[in-house]
């Protein structure tokens, strides 16, 4: 008979696993859109709206996903799930037109849902002190990003980008039964069996849940968003090949998924408000160098004219991105360590409220990128735009957690002092 530490830790390894599987397939545009963009003569835009159609799909079910999860458990929520997306993965190697592609992008967006389930499924299995590590564990599925870029270049190749979604159909219908022998049922997680929909939406309501939203949009719908664009961005920027572009983005979706599980440590043991606060500035600051475009200027001198270029180079540009998908991946821990902690009875419908935020984030950002390069024909635009949204995150914490917090520090030493 196993013990439930055997079966909370074997629940966490087979869900791990299978988001990162499902994270792959959701990212898997990132590759095979870039030949896909070439055959179809696709602008810019065009490819902006094709790698972020799946994300689409999977940020809006997370809202329905979370409740069911809630309602009927993680497990078979998360196992059928898997399965409705195997024939649409397979399907896409048959699309010819651009609409074929955006539409059955759609059901195969669906796999980015699975973030929502599988939070709340193996977060129900822990402690409430071991949460933050539990769900950073299972969010390091994230590296499915890196993975797709490192395989599906490698498949294409050989290939071609037709037999990507045929691998990755396959790999998902074995990876949803193999997480069906390995994980377990337990009737005592399933919290929402007499819970209304009206009492599950209510967390609209709440302000808290907005502002987590606002926070997840940057450290998730900005990874999505730049996991998405990395590969591209290299290609245009400074003129590699796809295997080596797709190589250098994983520099960025590497940390961005594998850190997660300290984030959750780190969130466990510093707090969530402190881990997110400098999560936050270390990502303005990197933002702010990767936001300035590549410059010429010339300056009137006694001797002549001299030109100077200004611009971050293929290898700076990598570390600072190494350095933001760091903080990325603790940020996506320390968010849902908020949630875990203030909503401990409901965490399906509230993660999935701040998960579709996220996913929208990462859906909405990569066709801004897209026109904002059309319009401004600067393509380090798609970084002042994640500039701006990051400091107006920065503010919103700093007038509803940082003063408040402050203020009551002031006031417990001013009681006190009046004590003694």
């Amino acid at each position: 008979m196993a013990t439930q530490q055997y079966k909370a830790w074997s629940v966490v390894t087979a869900s791990t696993i299978a988001f990162t599987v499902c994270f792959m397939i959701w990212m898997m545009f990132a590759v095979i859109g870039i030949p896909i963009k070439k055959m179809l003569d696709l602008n810019e835009t065009q490819f902006g709206l094709l790698i972020a159609m799946p994300v689409l799909t999977g940020s809006l079910v997370r809202l329905p996903l979370g409740m069911w999860t809630d309602k009927f458990g993680g497990r078979i929520v998360f196992f059928i799930l898997m399965l409705s997306t195997v024939i649409p993965i397979w399907m896409i190697s048959y699309a010819t037109e651009y609409w074929h592609f955006l539409f059955t992008s759609l059901f195969v967006g669906v796999a980015g849902g699975s973030f929502t389930v599988g939070i709340a499924y193996c977060a129900r299995w822990f402690p409430r002190e071991r949460q933050g590590l539990a769900m950073g564990i299972f969010g390091a599925g994230n590296t499915g990003a890196a993975v797709t870029k490192l395989v599906a270049p490698l498949i294409v190749v050989a290939y071609g980008w037709t037999m990507v979604p045929q691998v990755y159909a396959v790999l998902m219908l074995v990876t949803a039964i193999l997480f069906w022998f390995f994980t377990y049922t337990c009737p005592e997680h399933v919290v929402g069996k007499s819970v209304s929909i009206r009492e599950q939406l209510a967390a609209f309501k709440d302000p808290k849940v907005w502002k987590y939203s606002q926070y997840y949009s940057i450290v998730f719908g900005g990874y999505v968003a730049l996991a998405l664009w990395m590969t591209k961005y290299y290609v245009s920027e400074y003129g590699f090949d796809l295997k080596t572009a797709a190589l250098l983005a994983a520099a960025f979706s590497i940390p961005g998924g594998v850190l997660r599980a300290i984030g959750g440590h780190f969130s466990d043991k510093f707090g969530a408000h402190t881990i997110t606060w400098w999560v936050l500035w270390v990502s303005l600051t990197c933002l702010f160098f990767l936001a300035y475009p590549q410059t010429e200027f010339t300056i009137h001198t006694v001797t002549g004219p001299s030109t100077f270029h200004v611009g971050l180079g293929p290898t700076a540009f990598t570390i600072i991105m190494f350095t933001l998908g760091i903080a990325f991946a603790i940020g996506k821990a320390s968010v849902f360590k908020y949630i875990s902690d203030d909503y401990p009875k409901n965490i399906g419908v509230v993660s999935g409220v701040v998960g579709l935020a996220g996913g929208l984030g990462g859906f909405l950002m990569p066709i801004m990128f897209g026109a904002l390069v059309d319009l401004t024909g600067i393509r380090s635009s798609a970084f002042m735009l994640m500039f701006g949204i990051v400091w107006v995150s920065l503010m919103w914490m700093y007038w509803t957690e940082v003063r408040p917090l402050d203020r009551a520090r002031r006031n417990k030493l001013q009681a006190q002092d009046t004590l003694e």
